[in-house]
């Protein structure tokens, strides 16, 4: 397989036509790499400034606790006035002097009416009084960690102007920098704020919390940020990180649609680290959490911008399409970034970390393909069946090559230029010709990317011989450099490896009894013989349980969207761009 120069088909979901080329670099890796100076400047650092900073921060968030605490205890979820304790404290004290009919304007000197409002002031002032407690030690705690300043460009809307903020790119947990400077509402997961502490000062802003455990919790996030930012500016603003996961800025991916289903105006922010060392960035591969914060700790000065951009009002036409909605605001803010955009997703950032024996590489054509597959319809819902249907279809052609309108015929779909970028990947000679038993391994690997063993086997159906059974080296070569997405690969250590008796062919018997003792194959064999296959900082080392099934706070889970930006999407809302695609059965 290899990457097109270039794209005919149009940006998921505009309909416009582009000449685009696909990104060179995988979004969801992140690769450090020090100097000599560089690594005495970190282990300098280490023992001087990190402990210092580290207590610091750890402070302010204790300080900061007891605040948020006083402003958030008693207070309603579903009430715009905070019924916090100094509210309840003000309706006590008008219940008591109803009751016994204490002559208010005697004792204080004051009518009943005004005593009230001063009391009512009294509690706003507090509030306005916390709020500004809690920025300040939130600026003396990132103060602390080396931003030292923080650049603003623009002007933050008001609410009742856009009542939803668009942030992107979304790269690390120190994102919620602007979260904090506006104390502005986010959407978390429930279980968020039943951690000490943080729990706290989560609850302080307001969030809107997604629940995992229900059903319906999607639906019901929807509903309550559509309450409250049609509101007319009563309640805070809500931010929102549409991309639904950290890559490392070098692009904008799709934007979920949650954030656009509301049909409200929406003030675009753009985040930029302008950084010689970028310590920042907390991809799925890459540096983990605490590695993340002792190295942007150990820096002198951090860099930090944000910039607000103008509203975006949608039109009648994206208020009826969120997903049409998410790609013009994606499209503004990718311009004003400099960086391009593409149509990878969160589902694609699953498929490169997906846990099995043969993990994607860092320049994989998978991400591409799997794109593809998606906006064409063609990813199976039963798709054991249909992957043996086409590997029977594909062993009868025995290597026939197929052109165009032949691929067409075997997928059953229509010849169009998605169609025609899909073929270009498997076209590496440019002869107007492909192998479909390639397109079979590469649907195999994007329908089951952790079931190494079952593509191998789908994949030596396809290839065997009919005499023996087995395959040869070069066959062998088609087979993993299709299902690892790379143009060339060198397997002569694996093949000569697994036959041992020199007989210059393998059977899947062989071959999977070889993986079973050796389940580390691709990285005793593959990366030895292929020098920067993979150039992740993850890959090339053991690792247990394996990174692949690691999310970047370094727990072993499967694979969800961070705390800052879960997804909330409904599955079925008709705006999203998978409900504009067709299925394929």
């Amino acid at each position: 397989m290899r990457l097109p120069t270039k794209r005919l088909c149009a940006a998921e979901g505009d309909g416009k036509k582009m000449d685009q080329a696909p990104p060179i670099r995988n979004p969801f890796v992140h690769v450090l790499k020090f100097t000599p100076l560089e690594k005495a400047k970190i282990a300098l650092m280490t023992v001087t400034l990190f402990p210092v900073r580290l207590l610091i921060a750890a402070f302010m968030m204790l300080l900061a606790w007891p605040f948020a605490f006083l402003a958030s205890v008693g207070r309603s979820e579903t009430v715009v006035e905070p019924q916090c304790l100094w509210r309840r404290w003000v309706l006590h004290m008008q219940m008591c002097f109803c009751l016994l009919k204490v002559d208010v304007e005697r004792v204080y000197s004051l009518s009943p009416s005004t005593f009230l409002m001063k009391t009512h002031m009294i509690h706003n002032l507090v509030s306005r009084l916390v709020d500004i407690i809690l920025k300040i030690i939130m600026r003396v705690m990132w103060f602390a960690g080396g931003f030292h300043w923080i650049t603003v460009k623009g002007q933050r809307a008001l609410p009742a102007e856009a009542p939803i903020l668009t942030l992107a790119p979304h790269s690390s947990y120190f994102d919620a920098i602007p979260v904090t400077m506006s104390m502005a509402s986010i959407v978390m997961k429930a279980e968020s704020k039943d951690i000490p502490l943080w729990g706290t000062l989560i609850k302080f802003i307001r969030p809107v919390f997604v629940s995992r455990s229900d059903q319906d919790s999607r639906k019901k996030t929807v509903e309550e940020i559509k309450r409250r930012a049609r509101s007319g500016g009563e309640w805070p603003p809500i931010m929102i990180f549409p991309e639904g996961t950290c890559t490392n800025r070098s692009c904008l991916i799709t934007f979920k649609p949650g954030a656009f289903i509301p049909a409200v105006p929406v003030q675009p922010v753009v985040i930029r680290y302008p950084n010689k060392l970028d310590t920042i960035t907390w991809t799925w591969q890459g540096p983990g959490a605490f590695e993340i914060l002792w190295l942007t700790l150990c820096q002198l000065h951090n860099e930090f911008v944000i910039e607000f951009l103008p509203i975006y009002t949608p039109s009648e036409e994206e208020k009826r399409n969120p997903a049409l909605f998410a790609i013009n605001v994606r499209r503004i803010m990718a311009k004003a970034l400099g960086v391009p955009i593409t149509d990878y997703s969160f589902e694609d950032c699953q498929l490169a970390m997906a846990e099995g024996q043969l993990r994607l590489p860092v320049d994989t054509c998978l991400l591409e393909f799997a794109k593809l597959v998606r906006r064409l319809g063609l990813k199976p819902r039963n798709a054991e069946k249909v992957l043996q249907e086409y590997g029977n279809r594909a062993r009868k052609l025995e290597g026939q090559k197929l052109g165009l309108d032949d691929f067409a015929q075997f997928l059953d779909v229509p010849v169009s230029d998605m169609l025609l970028d899909m073929f270009a990947l498997f076209d590496e000679h440019d002869d107007n010709s492909m192998d479909i038993r390639e397109y079979v391994i590469a649907l195999s690997v994007v329908c089951r990317p952790a079931k190494t063993l079952e593509t191998m086997k789908l994949a030596f159906k396809m290839f065997e011989a009919d005499e023996d059974g087995a395959i040869t080296e070069m066959e062998l070569a088609v087979i993993l450099k299709t299902a690892l997405g790379v143009t060339h690969l060198g397997v002569s250590c694996l093949f000569t490896a697994i036959d041992c008796d020199d007989t210059g062919k393998l059977t899947f018997d062989k071959f999977r009894s070889f993986a079973e003792q050796h389940p580390d194959f691709a990285e005793d064999y593959l990366h030895t013989e292929n020098t920067g296959l993979h150039s992740g900082p993850c890959h090339g080392h053991r690792t247990t349980p394996s990174m692949s099934s690691l999310n970047p706070r370094g727990t072993a889970t499967t694979k969800t969207s961070n705390g800052i930006c879960p997804d909330f999407s409904p599955n079925d809302h008709h705006g999203t761009i998978d409900g504009l695609l067709k299925k394929h059965n």
